[in-house]
């Protein structure tokens, strides 16, 4: 529904760019006779109503740009409402394994449990479930990044001779 409701400002702008064409592609063979014998006018009729037809490229351009930007706005909002449906943010995917033609294997973070997923052509099968405690422990998952304050902790003990003397000579 919300996809409806962005496709009717880009359907009017492209209605309204439709009925600016020229009026000589819907005019009679009668106006286009009209508008040939009018052509060998002198040049100063010729110069004053080159005015009008500038200002009508120009809206014509505006209109032009308008359905572009109509249409641009209206795909970022689509991709926008697809983007937000397809994934919940309960489910992640972490690890994925081909393993041949259209078979797979797919480590998936479900809430606190971290699923093995077989995929086939026709199904995906659940292989295993694990808790994130079993999942860390296998080393299916890194564990979490470590923190600043044991970064610093690691920098203060420096290990081994080379380390120390780098310690005590790089300039901080």
């Amino acid at each position: 529904m919300r996809t409806l409701h962005a496709f009717f400002p880009a359907a009017a702008a492209a209605t309204f760019g439709c009925l600016l064409t020229a009026p000589v592609a819907f005019a009679s063979e009668d106006d286009k006779l009209n508008l040939n014998a009018e052509a060998g006018k002198t040049t100063e009729t010729a110069a004053g109503a080159s005015g009008g037809s500038i200002v009508r490229t120009i809206l014509g351009l505006v209109v032009v740009l308008g359905v572009i930007y109509g249409l641009h706005w209206v795909l970022k909002q689509v991709k926008a409402a697809k983007d937000t449906g397809e994934t919940g943010e309960s489910l992640e995917n972490i690890a994925t394994l081909n393993l041949g033609t259209n078979r797979s294997l797919h480590l998936v973070r479900v809430g606190g449990e971290i699923v093995l997923l077989g995929a086939a052509e026709h199904q995906v099968t659940p292989i295993r479930r694990y808790s994130e405690a079993e999942a860390y422990s296998l080393g299916l998952l890194e564990p979490p990044s470590m923190t600043l304050a044991s970064l610093e902790a690691e920098v203060e003990t420096p290990k081994g001779l080379m380390n120390l003397l780098r310690a005590k000579t790089v300039v901080k």
